[in-house]
């Protein structure tokens, strides 16, 4: 039997967004199928009657569920599903050692364990299931709908695929052998220098305020959400970011193999001047090539919209189209 672990979780609104008054909010906790305690927040419309549709939402990567996937899984609530947004394993208020750890696989069971705990509870329908992926955890979300049968619609907000940025560094520009190699040898130094130490070292999170000017634009527009607007104390990208080989296992595990076997309904939102539309784009066509489940896939790019936009501009965040693509979809 699969318990759950007793997690400190703060009782207080410490989002990164305004409470709504349309909806009831809790917290809430659930065990994955590696027997780590994942913590989430619970957003249910008020007055609900009935079984409800319901959506898990997760990311962006190195984000908690105080930031974008909270404001995500309360603007759906308010909209009429019943909706989770959770930490992942290792971060967060969930619970896993050794902290700011992350894995396609591990990661994957999160978001199967959060359609586990949806499944069961007695005011959602378990036929009525769906997921929103933001940033690196669209990857995860796609990686999920190729999984578990279960979800029956899937959106992904300006998706990276941590797979391949992990293995071939930004904008494809190390693809090769030799600089992965390298890369490699440096991530194992720092493995057999953290065990000889007992300690791990961290990688490093966004920028300090203010920016360079001399930095990349998505440099600073990530920058300015986590260490701005959207600063949040857990927040691994608000802070010092990642275990240094917390990531290292997406070098050779691609998430997206089969992705065009997904039967389900897939959204895939992105930025028109995001750093990271190709992600999507090329993410959209591997799924839709030669495959036989095309007529409920979606590719919807956004005129002018940067990479954070979709973060918490909730004038750019296609909310209403979001809505009409899970009421579409579950039901």
């Amino acid at each position: 039997m699969m318990k759950t672990e007793k997690l400190n979780l703060t009782t207080e609104w410490d989002k990164t967004f305004e409470k709504s008054d349309k909806v009831d909010h809790s917290k809430v906790t659930f065990a994955n199928r590696y027997g780590i305690t994942l913590a989430a927040d619970m957003y249910v419309p008020k007055n609900a009657e009935g079984k409800l549709p319901a959506i898990a939402v997760a990311g962006p990567f190195g984000a908690v569920k105080e930031q974008c996937s909270g404001l995500y899984a309360q603007e759906m609530a308010e909209r009429g599903f019943l909706t989770i947004a959770f930490d992942p394993s290792f971060t967060g208020e969930s619970g896993g050692q050794p902290r700011y750890m992350a894995s396609p696989d591990i990661n994957t069971e999160d978001f199967m364990a959060a359609v586990d705990f949806l499944s069961v509870q007695d005011n959602v329908d378990p036929e009525k299931i769906g997921i929103i992926g933001i940033c690196g955890w669209g990857g995860m979300a796609l990686n999920t709908a190729a999984l578990d049968t279960r979800v029956k619609a899937t959106v992904t907000s300006t998706m990276y695929d941590m797979s391949r940025v992990n293995a071939n560094g930004y904008f494809d520009a190390d693809n090769n052998e030799e600089a992965r190699y390298n890369n490699k040898v440096a991530l194992n130094k720092a493995r057999t220098e953290s065990y000889r130490s007992g300690e791990y070292t961290r990688a490093g999170g966004c920028l300090p305020l203010p920016v360079p000017e001399d930095v990349p634009f998505y440099v600073k527009d990530y920058s300015e959400y986590y260490k701005g607007r959207a600063y949040h104390e857990r927040s691994l990208n608000s802070n010092e970011g990642w275990n240094t080989v917390g990531c290292m296992s997406f070098i050779n595990q691609p998430i997206l193999r089969y992705t065009n076997e997904i039967r389900s309904a897939v959204l895939m939102i992105h930025g028109e001047k995001a750093h990271s539309c190709y992600f999507s784009k090329d993410a959209y066509a591997d799924m839709t090539r030669n495959s036989k489940y095309t007529d409920n896939k979606e590719l919807m790019i956004i005129p002018g919209a940067v990479h954070t936009d979709l973060y918490d501009n909730v004038e750019v965040i296609p909310f209403d189209k979001m809505q009409d693509f899970f009421v579409k979809n579950l039901k």
